[in-house]
C-alpha cells in the first residue's frame, strides 16, 4: 500500500480506485483500528495505576495527591503527519518503534513534591518499565515551560497475546498545567502580532509560577507541621 493512499484515506480525502488496492487500504485500516485500540488499553492501565495509588495515599495520608488525570491517544492525522515529518517507515511496526506519544496520560498534583513521590511510586512497580525520564521543572524549557516526562512501557493483555506498549507520562502542578494549556494557543503562532511580548509575559507568568508552586509546598509543609504539634499538644492536656 502506497503512503499517500493510506493518508488520504485517514485524512478522509478520497480511495483509490482499483479494487485490490481498496481491499489493502480496508485491511491496513483495521490493523491500524487495532493499534489504537491497543494504545486506549495501555491508558487504562496507566491510569488505574495513578487511581490506585491516589486512593491508597488518601486511605493512609488523609490526602489525594492528584487533583485531575487526562489522557488521550493521538489522532491518526497527527501521527501520520509525524511520522512522515520525521522520514520514517509508515508502518504498524515503525509507529510501535518510533512514536512514543501516540498514548498519553497526564497527571496534575497539587504540589511539586507530589509529583516527584507518585512518579517514584508509579515507576517502583515492577511491570513499568521506564524508557526515557525528561524533568523540565528542575530544568525548565526556554519559554518556562515546566512539566516531568517519562517515556514507560507496560504489559496489555489481550484475549490471546501480551503486547508491551509505551505511554508518555506527563506530571506537573495545577499552575502549570494552566499555563501550559495557554502557552499551546502560541505554539504554532509565532506571526501573530505582538507575538514576542506575548511570549515574553508568558515566560514572566511561568517564573512566577514556579516560585508560586514552591512557596505553597512550603506552606503546605508548615501547616502539615503545626497541625501535627497541635493535635500532640491537644492529647498531652
Amino acid at each position: 500500500m502506497m503512503e499517500n493512499e493510506l493518508q488520504k484515506y485517514f485524512l478522509g480525502q478520497e480511495l483509490p480506485q482499483n479494487a485490490e488496492a481498496i481491499g489493502e487500504l480496508f485491511q491496513n485500516a483495521k490493523k491500524f483500528s487495532d493499534l489504537l485500540m491497543m494504545y486506549q488499553c495501555a491508558i487504562r492501565e496507566v491510569r488505574t495505576k495513578f487511581e490506585i495509588l491516589n486512593d491508597d495515599l488518601s486511605l493512609h495520608n488523609n490526602r489525594n495527591p492528584i487533583e485531575m488525570i487526562k489522557s488521550r491517544v493521538k489522532r491518526p492525522p497527527s501521527i501520520l503527519e509525524k511520522m512522515k515529518r520525521r522520514g520514517w517507515e509508515l508502518s504498524i511496526p515503525s509507529i510501535l518503534e518510533n512514536l512514543n506519544d501516540v498514548a498519553g496520560v497526564r497527571v496534575i498534583c497539587s504540589f511539586v513534591d507530589d509529583i516527584y513521590n507518585v512518579a517514584e511510586m508509579f515507576t517502583r512497580q515492577d511491570d513499568v518499565t521506564v524508557l526515557e525520564v525528561k524533568d523540565y521543572i528542575k530544568n525548565p524549557k526556554p519559554n518556562g515551560y515546566r512539566s516531568y516526562h517519562m517515556i514507560v512501557e507496560i504489559p496489555v493483555f489481550f484475549a490471546h497475546r501480551k503486547q508491551n506498549v509505551k505511554v508518555e507520562v506527563q506530571l506537573r502542578t495545577i499552575a502549570m498545567d494552566f499555563w501550559a494549556s495557554l502557552e499551546h494557543g502560541m505554539k504554532y503562532k509565532k506571526d501573530m502580532p505582538n507575538a514576542e511580548e506575548l511570549i515574553s509575559e508568558l515566560k514572566d507568568c511561568a517564573d512566577i509560577i514556579a516560585a508560586t508552586d514552591l512557596r505553597m509546598q512550603s506552606l503546605n509543609e508548615r501547616i502539615h507541621t503545626e497541625n501535627t504539634e497541635y493535635e500532640k499538644t491537644g492529647i498531652s492536656n
